[in-house]
């Protein structure tokens, strides 16, 4: 348990929230929607935000996002956008595990995933908002 605890510690420190703000907004104005009150993490964790990103980058996508359900259902969402990402071209070592974001043990993950897609969006000819750079 200690050492869970240890390595929880580690990653919450590699967390920058200038980092993830800028990644939200990016988001928000690709999608044209504001994240719900409250924590990033807990705005991305059922996928239906990422799923929306997708489908705006690639319209079609992720054909069914699932805004209802339990668990399972919106634990999907986070496996569509995976897939759909890949798809779009994002190399398979840029994509966050499930649990990274679902069961938050990695967040800066999701948000480094979150950069290379938007680094993607540009090299795909994407005309939306850019993801500035650090």
């Amino acid at each position: 348990m200690a050492l869970n605890r240890a390595v929880s510690a580690k990653k919450a420190s590699k967390r920058d929230s200038e980092v993830e703000k800028k990644a939200q907004e990016w988001i928000e104005a690709v999608i044209r929607e504001k994240f719900p009150e409250g924590l990033y993490e807990d705005a991305l964790k059922d996928g239906i935000i990422l799923c929306k990103l997708m489908n705006t980058l690639q319209p079609g996508s992720i054909p069914k996002i699932h805004t209802t359900g339990g668990p399972i259902k919106l634990r999907e969402n986070i496996g569509l956008f995976q897939d759909a990402a890949r798809k779009y071209g994002l190399d398979g070592n840029e994509v966050f595990q499930a649990v990274d974001l679902y069961d938050k043990h990695d967040i800066p993950q999701v948000t480094l995933c979150i950069y290379a897609l938007g680094r993607l969006a540009q090299k795909n000819n994407f005309s939306g908002p850019q993801l500035a750079h650090n």
